[in-house]
């Protein structure tokens, strides 16, 4: 069951799913309301969606223009229906006012509250913040509903596990029911009474899964997504005040934006490419030459920004890992096309020398360990081996040495990228790679390498020692599944296993 779910979320981005899952809570609200369980006219909660929609396209749309950068049509229509959640439907017409002015505050908070083209806070959050300083107007958070509560788990729950935050997300959940409990014994309250109150009552676990998870606002590794989510829960009780002041939702999470911002890389970089090279039949290396060296660890990804006309469905905004070392000057990344490629990767096809693309949010803790012996056992399949390029064009850069073995899967040895960075490795090193291909047809003459898939049975003879690695897995999903049941299979520890996040192949 597990499996099907994963195979279903690898066909959509992240950010398309997000606009699945809120639009779906909109049309469950919808029924609801028509139904008489919500006590809100169906009418005007979808007139109130529709006008917001239609006020952050157009607001977007503008400001774009305005600042010469590509508009992110996802990232519109996920603010346009969180503040479709959060802000009670309209009661009249003469509310249009607040619904637009929201709107368009939170499409400029993306383009004016931002520091080197990254933007400080989460913009839904960020509207409704200003909307009660300015005019007094809140939000109501009217999607912490009894009745919504599990649809909103439902969809959330995907959307975690689609951008790997469930840690985060359980962090908060554990967060905020602590702090509840504890500041509910001062008031004379039940703690108990008042947990359940708050977690069936307020928007808490909405506000998990789409407020605390917003990648461009949440902290790049693991370590500080879990303080983020610690202190954002911590702010998020109902009781946390200062004063007579009280810390509102929008409130909690702008601080932990600021925490963000504070421990964040805070590169967002215009890049022209230099050069475009075929690496085989299907896969190029994108090659750009930025304004000066990116600080950043091998195997970390970035988020990159291609404009182009009429995207489809997927988007415009890809995550791609680094190919290139620090060590070296050019920023490079590995991209294997398909024959139905989606729109963004025949836009970036016909990219040449001189195209413009943008990259930012650099994250990522798929990353060699402190222990330089640590014994290392690197299992790539297909384009998934860019990380180790990066990693391993570190080491010989600087000299270091490390134990470490290199397994690497394609269908064929025309498939097979970036032999020259792991050849050399193995000369200058010691580091043992093995080539493995799985269509036997067309091996060349004195072919050295295995045959077959990565199984068990092969770790295990490649790596005897296997019990006291530690195992780093990248490549499409299906086949980093595939290397992770044959390493359960021998009895590796998940403690052991290091997954990267891919999710560059659409």
């Amino acid at each position: 069951m597990i499996a099907l779910v994963d195979r279903m979320l690898n066909r959509v981005t992240m950010y398309r799913l997000v606009v699945y899952y809120l639009a779906f809570l909109i049309g469950v609200a919808s029924i609801l309301s028509f139904g008489g369980v919500l006590a809100y006219d169906p009418y005007a909660l979808l007139f109130s969606t529709g006008f917001l929609i239609a006020v952050c396209w157009a607001s977007n749309r503008l400001l774009a223009w305005g600042f010469s950068v590509a508009p992110a049509s996802d990232s519109t229509y996920i603010t346009a229906l969180i503040l479709a959640l959060i802000i009670t439907p309209i009661e009249g017409y003469g509310d249009l006012w607040f619904l637009g002015w929201a709107g368009a505050l939170a499409m400029a908070a993306k383009y004016l509250l931002v520091i080197d083209r990254k933007h400080l806070f989460n913009p839904a959050a960020a509207a409704v913040a200003i909307t009660y300083l300015s005019v007094n107007e809140s939000a109501s958070w009217w999607v912490g509903n009894p009745m919504l509560l599990p649809f909103v788990l439902v969809g959330g729950l995907l959307v975690a596990r689609k951008i790997r935050r469930g840690a985060m997300v359980a962090t908060f959940l554990v967060s905020v029911s602590a702090a509840t409990l504890l500041l509910s014994l001062p008031a004379g309250e039940d703690p108990l009474t008042t947990l359940w109150r708050t977690l069936l009552y307020a928007p808490i676990f909405f506000f998990a899964f789409v407020f605390v998870t917003e990648p461009l606002t949440t902290p790049p590794t693991r370590r500080w997504q879990l303080i983020y989510g610690g202190l954002v829960g911590l702010l998020s009780a109902p009781q946390v005040h200062i004063g007579s002041f009280y810390v509102t939702p929008e409130l909690a999470i702008i601080a932990g934006n600021l925490l963000s911002y504070i421990v964040s890389p805070k590169a967002r970089l215009v890049l022209r490419l230099k050069e475009k090279i075929q690496l085989a039949p299907d896969i190029y290396d994108f090659v750009f030459q930025p304004a000066g060296r990116l600080a950043f660890a091998p195997g970390q990804y970035m988020e990159w920004t291609l404009g182009h006309r009429e995207p489809d469905d997927r988007g415009n905004r890809r995550y791609f890992t680094l190919a290139s070392s620090p060590s070296e000057e050019e920023l490079r990344i590995g991209v294997k096309f398909y024959q139905h490629s989606s729109t963004y990767k025949r836009a970036m096809l016909r990219m040449q020398p001189g195209s413009e693309i943008v990259a930012g949010q650099l994250a990522g803790d798929f990353t060699l360990p402190a222990d330089l012996a640590q014994k290392c056992v690197l299992i790539a399949g297909g384009v998934g081996i860019t990380p180790f390029r990066s990693m391993v064009k570190q080491l010989l850069d600087t000299g270091q040495r490390r134990p470490i073995t290199l397994l690497y899967s394609n269908r064929s040895v025309r498939d097979i990228v970036y032999q020259d960075v792991f050849d050399r490795a193995r000369e200058e090193l010691g580091i043992k790679t093995i080539y493995t291909v799985t269509d036997t047809r067309k091996l060349p003459a004195g072919w050295k390498g295995r045959v077959g898939r990565i199984t068990p049975q092969m770790i295990q003879a490649e790596v005897p020692d296997f019990q006291r690695c530690i195992f780093y897995l990248s490549g499409p999903p299906s086949m980093v599944d595939s290397f992770q049941e044959s390493l359960r299979q021998l009895g590796v520890r998940s403690a052991q296993v290091r997954t990267d996040f891919f999710s560059g192949l659409a």
